[in-house]
């Protein structure tokens, strides 16, 4: 973790503060530098996608903020508060137990292969969250549970266990427990990858509704060109741990700048 911390700052102030903010953020795995000094910020409500080919890095920015992964160098900031640091006696210190989990409560993330709970129904899974880490009662957490099922279509099923479901009402199940925690951020990684061709509308049509009708601020990782073009308020293209090129879907899908980018888009577009 980083050692020199006084040139960043304690807290963001002022009007327009990011929801989230990655400062020169650096990851390496030995002498192999994932991230290199990333700087990006993500304004509330926006829709960021990230794109880029294998080992570019663009998980490791969901993992990160979901602090599953540690950081080398820099901050991040959620809400204009360091996410892995805290204050203390006015410099930045790595954060403690209690400082990462009311930080991490702020996300929600929907990993690629759902991670739901094998023995619990639809809505035990939804339920399980706010009732064990925000101590809503069952009665809340059942409400609250109930009407994001019935939000993702799920409601029918909310009796069934994993097992009974098909990939793409698993994933839509996931999207609702991690909803259930009132997240300020959403991460999505790679949500339809492991999902049949004929069902990734199942899913992508819901996280198009929760961008239509709810001003959360969501960041996703996706192979669907296709898709992130429609729903994006921006594209990141990553290369080799940093951003070579951002900016509006139309811009940089239709006329990319940088020859990586062009590159990829080519490549990918024209894969099938």
């Amino acid at each position: 973790m980083t050692e020199n911390m006084e040139s960043y700052p304690l807290s963001l102030e002022g009007d327009g503060i990011p929801m989230v903010r990655f400062q020169n953020v650096t990851k390496r795995y030995g002498s192999l530098v994932v991230l290199n000094q990333l700087d990006i910020d993500v304004s509330a409500g926006e829709m960021v996608t990230i794109i880029g080919p294998s080992g570019s890095g663009k998980t490791t920015v969901l993992r990160m903020l979901m602090t599953l992964e540690t950081i080398d160098d820099g901050v991040i900031y959620v809400e204009g508060e360091p996410l892995t640091h805290m204050e203390r006696n006015g410099r930045l210190v790595p954060a403690s137990s209690a400082h990462l989990r009311r930080m991490r409560s702020k996300i929600g993330m929907c990993f690629q292969h759902f991670n739901l709970f094998p023995h619990m129904t639809a809505l035990g899974n939804c339920m399980e969250g706010p009732v064990q880490v925000l101590g809503l009662s069952r009665k809340e957490a059942e409400e609250r549970s109930l009407e994001l099922l019935d939000m993702v279509g799920m409601i029918e099923k909310r009796d069934q266990h994993p097992s009974r479901l098909s990939g793409g009402q698993q994933q839509r199940v996931a999207i609702a427990r991690a909803l259930a925690m009132r997240p300020k951020v959403m991460l999505f990684d790679e949500v339809t990858s492991a999902l049949d061709p004929e069902v990734i509308s199942e899913v992508t049509s819901v996280i198009k509704h929760l961008v239509d009708t709810h001003n959360l601020t969501m960041l996703m990782v996706t192979h669907q060109m296709g898709f992130a073009k429609e729903i994006s308020d921006r594209v990141c293209f990553f290369f080799d741990g940093a951003i070579e090129e951002q900016g509006a879907p139309t811009k940089l899908f239709e006329n990319p700048e940088r020859e990586r980018t062009q590159q990829f888009l080519n490549a990918v577009l024209h894969a099938n």
